[in-house]
């Protein structure tokens, strides 16, 4: 292991460790209720799929080209908004999911505002969903 791969297991939290490295929540999902992509000056790309259920987020999944810092704001995301209803889902910033993960980089907060984006796009595409239902079939 060489110094640089020591050094992000020794300065980073077990909770953001958990997240960088978690992949179980990476997948396309059809027929999603909303969807939202977003790419970063940075070059990274996530996109989310969310599924409701009575208002509810019930399932949120994602798809990422990126880096591990990403990856972690991406699974972050998804810990802090599933289960909330719609409404209050809009009130989750880049500021909670840094939070959240303890130990991420002030150089790499662009990764949490661009998941915070791209999960904003998807909300928006749910509220569009719902003033048309018939457009969830053209996806």
């Amino acid at each position: 292991m060489d110094s640089s791969q020591a050094s992000i297991w020794q300065s980073h939290s077990m909770k953001f460790l958990e997240m960088a490295f978690r992949t179980d929540r990476q997948e396309r999902l059809r027929q999603a209720d909303g969807y939202g992509k977003k790419s970063g000056d940075c070059g990274d790309t996530v996109e989310f799929f969310l599924q409701l259920r009575d208002g509810r987020i019930t399932h949120l999944a994602y798809m990422l080209d990126g880096c591990i810092h990403t990856n972690a704001c991406a699974n972050t995301l998804i810990t802090l908004a599933e289960g909330k209803q719609l409404e209050h889902a809009w009130e989750i910033k880049p500021e909670d999911v840094a939070a959240y993960l303890e130990t991420l980089p002030d150089d790499h907060f662009h990764c949490a505002e661009l998941a915070i984006g791209a999960f904003y796009l998807a909300l928006a595409d749910t509220r569009r969903t719902q003033q048309a239902p018939w457009m969830k079939a053209y996806r």
